[in-house]
């Protein structure tokens, strides 16, 4: 099947745009990385169709998600799949948040999102700052630190629209990133994600909107699809929540594309009439970012 892309100058028309379009891609993700490249690069262009300026894909979108699996599907970066992502970004003319991937790096393993812009160039990457080590007795027990290195850097991209901060999965828990990105002017947070079913109908939601609520910003994350035959099985329900907290679009399981408006105007306006940011005391407290020695 053909899929037409739109062409690069629709860029000039949106520059002054307060609203754009968020497609989240729950992808089912399956143990061949050639067919998930393949999928995620169609079910990108599908997005772009309805009308995406910024297209996100799931957390490991390439490989199924396990300690066991981290080594045999890295790669480095550039490499196949982050070449696939800025190919198919350029094409359509969109923003491409390219899930995560297990990155290899001077003998080193990171879960790494690879962002690129509508020229198909490589704008930032976030490497997860916080890795996923959990032991809940009797129901899952997970230790990313097994086989990943944890990454040390916040991640931030300019759009024409707004700025995105980014994050991965166990990222959203702590609440301190999510105030620094405030903080760095971002509008919308994007976490690629792929909670359990222990820790998907417990608090993946209500992450989502605490994180909204508490800094005024859009909140959006991507699962992969639920798949019962895996080893490690995602919850799905990939979100979008607005400033307010309201959930404004949510998937089920399935494989999926689910669309949101992000309205920055509806966002400043919200912080005009609850200025918490003006009211905050740092005279008392405050949370910073440590910089690099």
């Amino acid at each position: 099947m053909l899929v037409l892309c739109r062409a690069g100058h629709r860029m000039q028309a949106v520059r002054a745009m307060t609203k754009f379009r968020l497609a989240v891609v729950q992808l089912f993700v399956t143990s061949d990385k050639s067919q998930n490249l393949k999928r995620a690069s169609q079910l990108i262009k599908d997005a772009a169709q309805q009308g995406a300026h910024v297209v996100a894909l799931p957390e490991c979108f390439n490989s199924p998600y396990g300690t066991k699996y981290f080594a045999e599907y890295a790669e480095t970066i550039p490499g196949q799949s982050t070449q696939m992502l800025s190919q198919v970004a350029k094409e359509c003319s969109i923003y491409v948040v390219g899930g995560s991937i297990p990155e290899e790096d001077a003998g080193k393993l990171y879960n790494t999102c690879a962002v690129f812009g509508p020229d198909g160039n490589l704008l930032v990457k976030h490497r997860k700052i916080h890795l996923f080590d959990i032991d809940v007795p009797g129901k899952i027990r997970f230790q990313e630190s097994e086989t990943l290195s944890c990454g040390d850097s916040f991640t931030v991209f300019e759009t024409p629209y707004c700025k995105i901060g980014v994050g991965i999965c166990y990222d959203m828990r702590f609440a301190e990133l999510a105030q620094i990105y405030a903080r760095k002017g971002c509008k919308l947070l994007l976490y690629p994600g792929a909670f359990n079913m222990t820790t998907g109908p417990a608090h993946w939601e209500l992450l989502q909107r605490a994180r909204a609520v508490d800094n005024q910003v859009y909140v959006a994350t991507v699962s992969p699809a639920r798949d019962e035959k895996a080893s490690y099985i995602a919850w799905g329900h990939s979100t979008v929540v607005s400033p307010w907290g309201e959930v404004i679009a949510k998937a089920g399981t399935e494989e999926s594309i689910t669309s949101a408006d992000i309205d920055v105007q509806y966002l400043d306006e919200i912080r005009q009439q609850i200025p918490i940011t003006k009211q905050r005391r740092p005279d008392l407290y405050n949370v910073e970012e440590k910089k690099k020695s």
